[in-house]
């Protein structure tokens, strides 16, 4: 009776243990499982219009917001690269709607990649916005001196931006009443400078003499033309009216700001499947010199790929260069996608590297074992794996500014352009601000 038992356990325990689940080989039971699987690496960061932008409405030497009369001045400090312009806006206060600004197009920052500096005065005017019935400067009781409240004058006939016309024959000349100057601080830094060069007598009215004060303002670092108005259209309804008419900056400053930072990209990058870790570089150690360096650099994924491929340790590899519903190689700007599709094993591991654009020598990538594709229980998995990738460098090239840097590929004249850093691969921690990688990749994994 015990030993018909005995075998009668045996034969429960060989049957459980040799039943069939979803991720055995159907074909040879008890075999570690394989699956196919599809890759996407998205770029999930928003496009935006201005490389820099703020407001300025603290004067210089003071420690609160206020108005600049003469002899007093506002300083901005920001970053720009060749090819941008800035504008800028601030209030003529002796008036219902008027500001001083460059006209639509900006002033040009870079004159090919030198800087632009000194008096750039004579390329600011007076404006108005169209938006309030003009009164004698200095004397209308709906201007920011006199008047009761916010938006208080009558609504201007004439609604388009255009230059400020000289109806009471008393307008002083730009450069009676401002100056403004452009330093540079670094390769890509600017200090923009606008001061208060009135004195007491510069405006001349029925209400008598008077200094002309400036309000605080915003200045935008952009490419295309009329960031903050069209001349001979209508404002456009984004805080330049009341930055005009008030002196108040906020609106305008803050619809800036939500179109202000740099646009990520995402280039062309190499995937390998193994069991083995360490497989495209290794943390802490200088680059093997096997082709990671160029994929971070400069965005070429060609020589990692060729070394991956000759890997015996790697069971699958590849490149992926081309962006979903696209027909030719290039990089994933946002909203868009590479991706790709391979087979693996139980124990085999996700490894791939892709430049982060706006820099130097930076790189997402999984840690270098990889990425699990199996979980502990033998399934494959399926979602989104975003947690386990960072940004890593390289260490091959000294890190600029991201987004700013003229050795950077967006900007460099050539490949290969910066300076050698002769570091490590690991981790970015260069005392730079980097978004968060969940701000600029989205990495899913599903299972065919």
């Amino acid at each position: 009776m015990i030993r018909s038992t005995f075998f009668s356990l045996v034969l429960i325990f060989a049957f459980l243990t040799g039943c069939d689940n979803d991720n055995d080989n159907p074909t040879n039971p008890g075999t570690p499982a394989s699956a196919t699987f599809t890759v996407r690496i998205e770029n999930i960061s928003e496009a935006k219009a201005f490389q820099s932008s703020g407001v300025f409405n603290t004067p210089v030497g003071e420690t609160s917001p206020a108005a600049i009369g003469p002899g007093m001045a506002y300083e901005a400090s920001f970053n720009a690269t060749p090819g941008s312009k800035l504008s800028f806006a601030t209030m003529f206060v002796q008036s219902n709607d008027f500001f001083y600004a460059p006209d639509e197009n900006g002033i040009e920052l870079f004159n090919g990649s030198t800087p632009v500096t000194g008096d750039v005065t004579s390329m600011v005017k007076l404006w108005d916005v169209g938006s309030e019935v003009n009164q004698e400067p200095g004397a209308g009781a709906d201007q920011a001196p006199r008047q009761s409240g916010p938006n208080t004058g009558a609504a201007d006939a004439d609604n388009t931006v255009r230059l400020a016309p000289d109806t009471f024959n008393n307008l002083p000349a730009v450069g009676d009443v401002i100056k403004v100057t452009l330093s540079s601080t670094s390769a890509t830094g600017f200090t923009l400078r606008i001061e208060n060069v009135s004195t007491s007598t510069t405006l001349n009215s029925s209400a008598g003499m008077s200094a002309v004060p400036l309000a605080p303002g915003v200045f935008v670092v952009h490419t295309d033309a009329a960031p903050l108005f069209k001349s001979g259209q209508a404002d456009y309804g984004m805080g330049l009216a009341a930055l005009a008419e008030d002196g108040d900056p906020s609106g305008l400053g803050g619809n800036l700001a939500m179109d202000t930072g740099i646009t990520q990209i995402i280039a062309p990058g190499v995937f390998a499947i193994s069991t083995a870790g360490n497989i495209l570089f290794t943390d802490g150690a200088a680059d093997r010199g096997e082709g990671l360096e160029a994929l971070a650099e400069d965005g070429d994924p060609s020589g990692l790929a060729a070394t991956v491929a000759a890997n015996s340790v790697v069971t699958m590899n590849g490149v992926f260069n081309t962006p979903v519903g696209a027909s030719a190689p290039g990089p994933v700007t946002p909203g868009g996608a590479y991706e790709f599709t391979f087979t693996a094993g139980e124990n085999d591991r996700l490894s791939f590297a892709t430049m982060f654009v706006q820099s130097n020598d930076l790189f997402f990538a999984p840690a270098v074992t990889g990425i699990s594709l199996f979980d502990g229980s033998g399934m494959a998995i399926s979602g989104d794996v975003t947690a386990q990738i960072s940004l890593w460098d390289a260490g091959t090239e000294v890190n600029e500014m991201p987004g700013f840097g003229l050795n950077q590929a967006p900007r460099q004249g050539g490949a290969n352009t910066g300076a050698d850093e002769n570091g490590v691969v690991q981790m970015v921690n260069d005392g730079f601000t980097y978004p968060a990688v969940s701000d600029v990749i989205q990495v899913t994994v599903t299972v065919q």
